[in-house]
């Protein structure tokens, strides 16, 4: 038996990893780059080994290195947890030679599978549906263009190596084929070392399913269920849960026995994800194969009750499965939310910095609630430019989807971080959203339900009754702390533009509301200086909102709604119609960097003309090349930033006057 294993990876995977291995009695290996010294995973585990400089480039992905530290520690096996190389066949080998098992599938495998170009050809010789496409290296922009219109578009641009959505563009027309085709090739030679492409038709009305494999040694290979990934932004995953609310018994069957043929037909042992496109019709096509633990498989461990990190290193030390196919479960509902340092009022562009506080909600589990958070980080840590900007995978399971829909959303409501911009109110308005409760779901949800971008959430009555009730309770509260006299029972509570009169009332522990429209008892869980608030109503309903105090009432956060709530006496009220209101500046004029990042190139120069839609400036951040484009006709008057220039979100890049 595997008796010590380095984990080479970082943050929430590796983590995740060495939990399963302490539980298995197996001592654990960290290995750390400059940027990670203090990190979650250096902290858990029994041993670390630094592996060079902050760039994963210099560390996280030098071979050499890690196989030092095996030899330094005398770790028996690696696990490579999802991303870096975890799916580098010359990694594999190089273990191998050096004696070193890796938790993974053998070489072969990785190398069929691992590339896209390949993995399409193979998965079609056995027999598993596969979409249209151009499979041949492309030569240029132009052969791009021409491939596209013989596919027929939309068409998908995709790095033959790639992953995490990096290195992939749909396009609509022959300017975006030959925008995408540039920027993929350019985002596949930076994240992978592997500038190949190729292009495949991209199905409308799409649903991402992966079936997720567990295979053995001994020619065993399970499939254990599937998981529904639709909801992407920039072609990554966002929510995720299993089983899918759209497939049928037979055609989850079918995709799991086309998925097993396929990994038999390259003798892949360990955990492994086929994914699928699925059109409205149940019709399913071979999208690619992870050879490796995906991000979103604890959702597949809840509903299975199946530990697959603890199945990797079993098969890896040669033993049997412990179950066939007819054992393997599938009992409730899981979802999971990705929590990521990104701004999902900017187009969910990356977000960097100090978590100044970080409290997630408590885990549990129970006969009919279970919570779990998979997470990499601490209150104090950073997040910082060299990596992913995953936070943590928040998880609930219920017996039902809504049961845990409706748990994930109390438990998102419960979740604290600050000090970087973060996607907690963007996972909270899905959770509302009446198209996701019902399961009609596409990889366009995104776009469809916010086609000018996220702004926050509009509240229902009933959450604008909870924010009311809350915010008047506190605000006497905190009055009655302040002055030592009786609270007052009158409020005039002013959510943006509506206001509501509120009559309070005591009743022991309780507080009578009432609304003018409604009135309920409640009791209010909360204190001056407190984060959140919980409100339990006489009905049974508890509502968790996060507070922070302001001059005349409080800035709430609640279902995804970020909310300015004054909270006035009835006569401090009648005096709002005469106080000024102070506008923002105009930065229209400015085109300002929307995310840290580094600016790649800059396509204009002082006195240019720009027109509406022409490319400006193209800046990198997180490994993807994000291109900034005029909004209208104008002049540049000024070029503030130069290719190579570091810059934080908001610095200027451009100053713009009319023509």
């Amino acid at each position: 038996m595997i008796t010590k294993l380095l984990i080479a990876n970082r943050g929430e995977i590796a983590c995740r990893v060495i939990k399963t291995a302490r539980r298995m009695g197996i001592a654990t290996v960290a290995v750390y780059s400059d940027a990670d010294r203090e990190a979650l995973h250096v902290r858990m585990a029994d041993e670390a080994v630094h592996i060079g400089p902050s760039p994963a480039k210099d560390s996280y992905l030098q071979i050499d290195r890690i196989i030092a530290a095996c030899q330094q520690t005398g770790a028996q096996a690696v696990h490579p947890g999802y991303g870096f190389l975890s799916e580098n066949p010359k990694f594999a080998e190089a273990l191998e030679a050096a004696g070193i098992i890796f938790v993974g599938p053998p070489v072969g495998a990785i190398e069929a599978m691992g590339d896209k170009i390949t993995s399409k050809k193979l998965a079609a010789a056995a027999g598993v549906s596969t979409v249209p496409g151009h499979m041949g290296l492309i030569d240029d922009a132009e052969h791009a263009v021409t491939i596209s219109r013989s596919i027929g578009y939309p068409v998908m641009i995709k790095a033959s190596a790639g992953g995490g959505g990096k290195g992939m563009r749909i396009a609509w027309n022959d300017a975006e084929a030959r925008e995408g085709f540039e920027r993929s090739k350019s985002e596949a030679a930076s994240s992978f070392g592997d500038d190949r492409i190729f292009i495949e038709k991209f199905v409308t009305e799409p649903r991402h399913i992966e079936i997720q494999l567990i295979g053995d040694s001994h020619g065993n290979v399970l499939y254990l269920n599937e998981r529904e990934c639709s909801i992407q932004r920039r072609n990554q995953k966002v929510i995720e849960e299993a089983p899918s609310p759209f497939l049928d018994e037979a055609t989850r069957r079918a995709m799991g026995e086309q998925s097993v043929a396929l990994a038999k037909a390259v003798g892949y042992t360990s955990a492994g994800t086929v994914e699928f496109i699925v059109d409205k019709d149940r019709n399913f096509y071979f999208l690619e194969m992870n050879t490796r633990l995906q991000v979103e498989h604890p959702v597949t461990e809840l509903i299975t009750g199946l530990d697959l990190v603890e199945l990797m290193l079993r098969a890896a030390n040669g033993e049997k499965l412990p179950l066939t196919q007819e054992q393997v479960q599938r009992n409730g509902w899981a979802i999971e939310s990705r929590l990521y340092a990104e701004d999902p009022y900017r187009n969910f562009l990356p977000s960097t910095g100090r978590l100044t506080r970080y409290r997630p909600p408590a885990e549990s589990a129970i006969e009919t609630l279970a919570v779990r958070n998979d997470t990499g980080v601490f209150e104090g840590g950073e997040i910082s430019t060299f990596y992913d900007p995953m936070i943590a995978k928040l998880c609930t399971w219920a017996p039902t989807r809504l049961e845990a829909i409706d748990a994930m959303a109390v438990a998102l409501d419960s979740f604290e971080v600050e000090g970087v911009g973060n996607n907690l109110p963007f996972l909270s308005t899905v959770m509302d959203q009446e198209r996701f409760r019902e399961g009609r779901l596409t990889t366009g949800y995104i776009a469809e339900e916010f086609p000018d971008g996220f702004h926050g959430a509009e509240l229902s009555e009933q959450h604008r009754s909870d924010v009311i009730a809350t915010a008047a309770i506190m605000m006497a509260r905190r009055e009655q702390r302040r002055t030592g006299a009786a609270a007052e029972t009158h409020w005039h509570v002013q959510v943006g533009d509506a206001a509501t009169s509120v009559a309070l009332h005591q009743q022991g522990m309780e507080t009578i509301v009432d609304l003018g429209w409604h009135s309920q008892a409640a009791h209010l869980h909360w204190l001056p200086g407190d984060k959140t608030a919980q409100l339990d109503w006489s009905d049974g309903r508890k509502v968790v909102l996060k507070v922070t105090p302001t001059t005349s009432g409080f800035r709430i956060r609640y279902r995804g709604a970020d909310l300015k709530v004054l909270v006035l006496r009835p006569h401090v009220a009648a005096l709002l119609k005469h106080m000024p209101v102070k506008l923002p500046p105009d930065m229209s004029r400015f085109l300002l960097c929307p995310m840290p990042g580094q600016v790649v190139r800059i396509d204009v120069a002082e006195g240019d003309i720009v027109e509406d839609g022409q490319t400006l400036a193209v800046v990198e951040a997180m490994k993807m090349e994000n291109v900034l484009k005029a909004e209208k006709r104008a002049r540049v008057s000024k070029v503030f930033a130069a290719p190579g220039a570091v810059l934080a979100v908001d610095a200027v890049i451009l100053e713009f006057e009319a023509v």
